[in-house]
């Protein structure tokens, strides 16, 4: 047995160490206890502090990504609730010009009365399209989407996408190796007086629909084309007919492009139809062909639509109205600038989206539809003559498509990609509080039991450290011998 020494004291400096141990621990253990936290300082554990802060970061973010959506939800349907309007009074200007164009019975103070309430019409969407906002940020102006204008002859800007890249000061180059042209049939017989007196039958399908006639004695040849192109009119057939001085009949198609056809047939070979009571399927209109930028376009009747892709010109769409090429190939050009909208959807870099809003004013509805009427766009619409109550219909047709088209691209963007991107980023941002949790958290059942633990080894230490402090007496006994 080691004899007792009096200057130092080995076990009670080590009650003492032992003593700090466990108070050290039992702090450790109140900290976290109340503040519930497991990491409440770096010297707990580095490596789980540095994942920790890194996942507190993107869980903020996701939370900020959430609401961005909720905010980009708000946008989405403030500007689809205008276009709802937009198609409400178009459709209620279509009521009109078929209204207009019932002139066998309207006077012209009536079809003055339908212009005027068209013009209101034209102006209210002229309203909407200026005065919808979100907070300050002007919606259908056309401010926010990606806008063009082009220059040169019978070149016209549509329409451009999210993808279009802004282009440089000069524009793109417009090329065009082909202008696009209509399917038409002319006759290699004439209609003669003998063959409408015999009960000739002519018969005209388009787009689904058919008109058939059959003549008669009390008919001339013009008034069977005149009744003929009435009945193909009336049935909603996209089709144009004339005649030359000799009677040899010509139908055209009134659109362009290889996909506008129609079959025609006759019960005289050559009238319409090249063999006697066999129909003739004619498809032989053509579309424009060229190029955007150097890179080959997609031709869709008049119009040149730029390919998807890495394309600077994917989205832009442009119509060339000539009859033919120009000389040299070179259309023009046209200047794109890109404005659209861009959403921070997620928590890291370049995880956005755009939405391109078009410009939804009169000027800017119905754009490039051939008419004899010569209307540029909405705005020009007149209903004071048959012929313009009817090429308005023909426009306002092509307004509606595009708003029901702009409303449903809006309306895929909301549940598509802001939606279901929300559904995600709530559930993402659950998940990574978890992760989060299970690192930086305190456990309090484990913290108590140890808190506990520590309480009593603390106090069997103090016990320990006194008995190890009057150890030492032992040392008297020897100094009273």
């Amino acid at each position: 047995m080691t004899l007792p020494r009096i200057n130092t004291n080995i076990p009670a400096m080590r009650a003492h160490r032992s003593l700090i141990t466990v108070n050290e621990a039992g702090q450790n253990n109140l900290e976290r206890l109340a503040s519930g936290l497991r990491i409440n300082r770096a010297a707990d554990s580095p490596a789980s502090l540095v994942v920790s802060e890194r996942m507190r970061g993107q869980i903020s973010s996701l939370n900020q990504a959430i609401e961005n959506s909720e905010v980009s939800i708000s946008l989405a349907q403030t500007t689809e609730g205008a276009l709802s309007e937009i198609n409400r009074v178009l459709i209620n200007m279509r009521q009109l010009a078929v209204h207009a164009s019932n002139v066998g019975v309207n006077d012209p103070k009536m079809m003055e009365a339908d212009q005027a309430e068209l013009r209101n019409s034209i102006e209210m969407i002229e309203r909407v399209a200026k005065d919808t906002q979100f907070g300050t940020k002007a919606l259908l102006d056309g401010s926010k989407g990606a806008n063009g204008v082009a220059t040169g002859d019978g070149l016209y800007f549509v329409s451009a996408g999210e993808d279009t890249k802004s282009s440089p000061t000069q524009g793109y180059e417009v090329t065009v190796t082909r202008a696009a042209s209509q399917a038409t049939r002319t006759g290699t017989a004439a209609l003669t007086q003998e063959m409408i007196d015999a009960g000739e039958v002519l018969t005209l399908t388009e787009g689904g629909r058919t008109v058939q006639m059959q003549t008669d004695k009390s008919m001339t040849v013009e008034t069977v084309f005149n009744d003929l192109q009435r009945q193909a009119t009336d049935s909603g057939l996209n089709l144009e007919l004339s005649a030359d001085e000799s009677g040899i009949p010509t139908v055209r198609h009134q659109d362009y492009g290889s996909r506008a056809t129609f079959t025609v047939a006759s019960s005289s070979g050559g009238v319409l139809s090249e063999i006697a009571n066999v129909p003739a399927y004619i498809n032989n209109g053509r579309d424009v062909a060229g190029e955007l930028n150097g890179e080959e376009a997609l031709g869709d009747g008049q119009f040149l639509r730029g390919r998807d892709g890495n394309s600077n010109t994917a989205g832009l769409t442009v119509r060339y109205a000539r009859e033919v090429a120009p000389s040299g190939e070179v259309a023009g050009n046209v200047t794109v600038t890109q404005n659209s909208l861009i959403f921070q959807i997620g928590p890291n870099e370049e995880q956005t989206s755009k939405l391109s809003l078009r410009d939804m004013k009169p000027t800017s509805l119905a754009n490039g539809i051939s008419n004899e009427s010569n209307y540029r766009s909405l705005a020009d619409l007149d209903l004071t003559s048959f012929k313009g109550a009817q090429d308005s219909i023909r426009l306002i047709d092509k307004a509606i498509d595009e708003t029901t088209s702009f409303r449903a691209g809006i309306g895929a963007f909301q549940a598509h990609t802001l939606e279901s991107n929300l559904s995600y980023l709530r559930i993402a941002a659950e998940n990574v509080s978890a992760s989060e949790s299970l690192i930086r958290d305190a456990d309090f059942a484990k913290e108590m039991t140890d808190f506990t633990r520590n309480q009593i080894v603390q106090q069997s230490a103090v016990s320990m450290l006194a008995q190890a402090n009057n150890h030492p007496r032992s040392v008297l006994a020897l100094l009273n011998l």
